[in-house]
């Protein structure tokens, strides 16, 4: 993907990594080990490899933004405590890769949507067809996510795109290693 781009443009000026959303929702203890591991490895390993490849030539810039989506489900919620732990990865490599990158002229930072409203997927996050459990687990993770979010509704992916835009600008060059929620008051650790 890298080399694409650079074969391309020629440069990598700005990089977003946003890739995640829970594939299971159920109480942690009804996991499989293989779900598990399913959820780090979509969560936090693509973000996690792509931030390796990208640095390297954002270094040679001497210049770049990346930013990094995490996701407000690291403060709780329910039904998520592998997706939450993925993104807590998330927040925590973009913090010290800021460290690591402080005088280098590429900035990174993280932004962390909550409760958003997002349509249906043309690609379900898990291809097993929910059943009614599954439903009333997703419904009840709902209601305490917008429960938990003072704005009292669901966001929408032009206001995390917004974040994501500002933090990837020039008009954010004094800040780096932060997450920022987009979550409607609600917080991110």
């Amino acid at each position: 993907m890298v080399d694409t781009v650079l074969r391309e443009a020629g440069r990598i000026d700005v990089a977003v990594h946003n890739v995640g959303g829970t594939i299971h929702v159920k109480p942690f203890w009804e996991y499989e080990p293989v779900q598990i591991e399913q959820e780090i490895s979509r969560s936090l390993m693509p973000t996690l490899w792509c931030c390796r490849e990208v640095i390297p030539v954002m270094l040679r810039q001497q210049r770049g933004a990346i930013v990094n989506v995490g996701s407000a489900v690291t403060r709780g919620g329910l039904f998520r405590v592998p997706y939450a732990a993925a993104k807590a990865g998330v927040h925590v490599m973009t913090a010290c890769l800021a460290q690591e990158l402080a005088d280098t002229g590429v900035r990174i930072n993280c932004v962390a949507p909550g409760a958003m409203d997002n349509a249906d997927r043309v690609i379900p996050r898990n291809p097993s067809p929910p059943t009614d459990v599954d439903r009333e687990r997703m419904q009840a993770m709902y209601v305490r996510a917008l429960a938990d979010t003072p704005l009292r509704r669901r966001g929408r992916a032009d206001e995390a795109a917004a974040a994501i835009c500002f933090l990837a600008a020039d008009e954010s060059s004094f800040i780096t290693g932060q997450v920022l929620s987009v979550a409607g008051g609600a917080t991110a650790s």
